[in-house]
This record gives structure tokens, sequence and C-alpha cells, in this order.
């Protein structure tokens, strides 16, 4: 084995290995949640992943600055495939090992060329927008200074990747002269640059640089929202094929109200109970979501994947007017919580920090004003569901802390007395059919 090929095996092993810590770290945490739907009517989730995720459906929406980013993701499928060969390359001692492929290794290798060329551009327009446009869906009291200090980073050393991965094909370029494997349409005009004897030294450079950036990038990924690099394409697939506007019913409540309505029945006990079930010993199960043991499997992956993009706020008819929802700020909290709290809870969990997720992170304010209309979740471009969460946090305040607005307390009195949301007497409600038979 050559230097090149130890160095490069001890530097993978080091930043896998990170890697995989961070990886076993969030399994912990997704172990905190509770069951969500069931996986099921795969290739209705496959048409889904390939228009939403391959396609980048939603993005388009926004014709222009939608097509730059599409156009920065397909970049970096192609560009993955790159990669993926220099990681055997750095293992193997070999060069270029994906190049029997003939025509199609061209054809890739071709297109990565093209792609990073256009994807520098894109990350510098990207910048302007963010820092001298100050585009208004990137603001918010969500958007911390960390959070413009992740983007900033990430489209550097997106940029980086790139120039790096320009100047290696151009060093590979000036190396091998006119018999290059592939064809490389922007770097070809970047080999003038360098000067023959300066060649193996461009490429060995600008490859270490662009395979270290790689896996540098992996590990800060997940301690960012860009983690939705990783995660955009599963939380497609894992997407809930119910319709947009249906909310689940709880199981407890089902449960209880069949019990009432005696629909349950002495024959679906199991071998040690007679009339009541075995679950009725077990503490009650908490209503609704209060902390983020009480999230499911799939919330706790939506707030993973948020890219903090700002396209459901700016659609968001409660924030349009001046209230205080923000549907992002939603999943922005949910992460930070499982943050402060999850490490606690993975070692004890009976832990707690004397806080919650509703009332310390998100406020009742926020969470009353959502009018449930679902444009947050039309307008997600990684299919995150904010509606279904904030219902549930709505619940939790109604049926454990008789937390609501007035006009629903006075509501739910109506129905527990009258039946029915108004305030008049059952015996009163045909009085209105009366009087127009009257006047008839």
């Amino acid at each position: 084995m050559t230097i090149k090929q130890i160095s490069f095996a001890v530097f993978l092993f080091v930043f896998s290995g990170l890697f995989a810590f961070t990886v076993f770290r969030l399994v912990s945490f997704f172990k905190l949640t509770k069951e969500s739907y069931p996986i099921n009517r795969i290739g209705e989730r496959l048409n889904i992943l390939l228009l939403v995720a391959f396609g980048q459906s939603k993005i388009l929406r926004r014709p222009a600055i939608g097509l730059m980013h599409a156009l920065v993701y397909w970049g970096f499928l192609v560009i993955t495939i790159g990669s993926t060969e220099m990681v055997l390359d750095g293992l193997f001692g070999s060069e270029r090992i994906f190049g029997f492929l003939g025509p199609i290794y061209t054809f890739i290798v071709a297109s990565g060329d093209l792609f990073a060329a256009f994807i520098i551009f894109a990350c510098f327009a990207f910048l302007f927008r963010r820092h001298i446009m100050k585009v208004k869906r990137f603001s918010g009291t969500e958007m911390t200074a960390k959070s413009s200090a992740d983007a900033t980073i990430a489209l550097s050393m997106i940029i980086i990747l790139m120039i790096s991965l320009l100047g290696m094909n151009a060093g590979y370029l000036a190396v091998h002269g006119p018999d290059p494997v592939g064809y490389y349409p922007v770097a070809k005009y970047l080999t003038s640059m360098i000067a023959p004897e300066n060649a193996h030294f461009v490429h060995e450079t600008n490859w270490w640089v662009h395979i270290v950036t790689i896996f540098v990038f992996m590990n800060i990924l997940p301690y960012s929202k860009h983690f939705h690099i990783f995660m955009s394409m599963p939380n497609v697939f894992l997407t809930d094929l119910k319709p947009m506007t249906q909310l689940d019913n709880m199981k407890s409540v089902t449960k209880e109200v069949k019990l009432m309505m005696s629909e349950w029945t002495p024959s679906e006990a199991p071998d040690n109970a007679s009339e009541t079930p075995a679950e009725e010993s077990a503490p009650p199960e908490r209503f609704g979501v209060k902390d983020v043991e009480d999230l499911t499997w799939k919330n706790y992956m939506d707030s993973l994947t948020c890219t903090e993009c700002g396209r459901c706020t700016s659609v968001c008819p409660a924030n349009i007017t001046g209230k205080l929802l923000s549907p992002r700020k939603i999943f922005v909290d949910v992460r930070k919580r499982m943050n402060d709290k999850g490490p606690g809870l993975a070692k004890d969990n009976a832990y707690t920090d004397g806080k919650a997720l509703v009332g310390d992170y998100i406020t009742t304010e926020e969470l009353w004003a959502c009018t449930t209309c679902n444009a947050c979740v039309q307008e997600c471009p990684v299919n995150i569901d904010h509606v279904s969460l904030i219902v549930n946090m709505r619940r939790n305040l109604v049926m454990e802390e008789s937390n609501a607005p007035t006009e629903l307390i006075q509501m739910f009195t109506n129905i527990e007395n009258n039946g029915s949301p108004w305030q008049f007497s059952p015996d009163d409600r045909m009085k209105w059919a009366t009087n127009i038979a009257k006047n008839s």
C-alpha cells in the first residue's frame, strides 16, 4: 500500500466513525418517540419520491430560484457518483476506477464538470439573496445568528467542493494530456493555467481538499439545518398518505368512547381479565403532545428534515396577518428541544429538566393561531406535516390543562350541556321551524 492509501484509510475510518457516532445518537432519540402510521402502499410512496424528491416538483413552483435549486440538487446526485469513485480510488490506489463504463462514464464526468461550474454560480447567488437582498422569508424569531451562519458555512463549503473538483479535473487533464478517461468541458479550459511540472501537485492537492471537505461537511450536517441533504428523500418516501386535511383520532380517546358505548366486550379481554382490558391497570397515556417523548417518529423526522427555507411560513395566513405562528419555528423548536432533553431521556426515561416543548419553547398563542388550512403542508418541499403536530399539541392543552381560548371553552360547555355548540336548550332546537311554518 502507498502512503496515500494508508493515510486515506485512516482518515476514512476516523471520519466515518464520527459520523456513525452521530447516527447512533440520533437513533437513540428516535427510540424515545412513539409509533406512527404503518409503512404501506410502497408503489404510491415511490411515485411521490420520484415526483417530489427527485423531480423537485414543489421547489419548481417558484420557477427562477426553484430551477436553480433543482439544478444544484440534480448536480449533487451526479457528483456523488464521482465522490464514490474517489473513495474507491483512495482505498485501492487506482485512478478513475469507473472508467470501464466507457460512454456512460464520459457522460457522468462531463455532466459533473458542467454542474460544478453552475453550482459555484448558484451558491454565490444564494449568498447574495441571503446577505445582500435579505429575502424576507429568511428572517424570523427562529432564524438565529447560528442559523444564518449555518447557511453561509454550508454554501461556502459547497463552493470549495466544486472549485476543488474542477481543479482536480484540470490537474488530471494536465497530467494525462490528450488521452484522459472521460470528457471535461469546463476543466479543459483551466489546464492552460497549470504548469506541466505542477500538474501532479495540483491534482493531488485538489483531490485531498475535495475528499476532506466532503467528510468534514458530512459530519457537520447532522448538527445543522442542512441535514435535509440526507433526510429529505427518506422523509418524502415516508409521507403520510392520508388526505391532507384528515385529522387522526386519538387511540386512547377512541378506546374510552368505545368503553362508554359498550362496544368493548368481555370476549376481547386477555386470559387474565374478565370484564376490563389489561391496559386499565396501566398508567393513562398522555393526551396529545406536551414534550418530545410524546412525539411520533415522523414528527421528529420532520424536524430533522426541515430546511428552514421559510416557504411554509411565507404562505401561512396566520403569519401573514401578523400573528405569532410560524410553522417553520414549530419544527425548529422540536429539534432544539430534543437536543436539549434527548440526551437525558436516553439515559433515564424519567428524566426531566422542568421544562416542556409546549409552554417553554412553543407558546399557546402560536398554537391557537393555526387555522389548520394546511397551506404550510402543501408548500413544504420535503412533505413535512406541520398541522397534525400543532393539533396534537392543542389536544394536550385542552384535554389535560383545560387551556383554550374563551370562545372554545364556551363551545365545549355548550356541547356538554346542550348537545350542540349553541347556548340553547335542546327543547328549543326546532322553534325556528315552528316559526317558519306559522309565517308560511
